[in-house]
């Protein structure tokens, strides 16, 4: 039941971690559209990064708790990357 319930958290993560990528692709096609200048374009992205970023992290350290390694070494590369940005 544990796992259920760890699960369906990390699925929430997920979801979450989907919807700020929609976002940021919604923000740079209405930057293609000139609907917005670039500046304000680049605010909107640059408030979502940090979130995204932490998020990220959080699931992958997570996963190390809660001991699903696999899935904790399938978060770490797009981890590496985050943090080498």
């Amino acid at each position: 039941m544990v796992d259920l319930f760890i699960w369906l958290f990390s699925f929430f993560i997920l979801v979450a971690l989907l919807i700020i990528l929609v976002y940021q692709l919604i923000c740079l096609a209405d930057l293609e559209f000139d609907y917005i200048n670039p500046y304000d374009s680049s605010s909107r992205i640059n408030k979502v990064v940090l979130p995204e970023f932490i998020l990220e992290g959080f699931l992958c350290f997570f996963y190390l708790l809660t001991g699903h390694w696999v899935m904790s070494l399938l978060c770490a590369p797009y981890l590496y990357y985050n943090v080498r940005l």
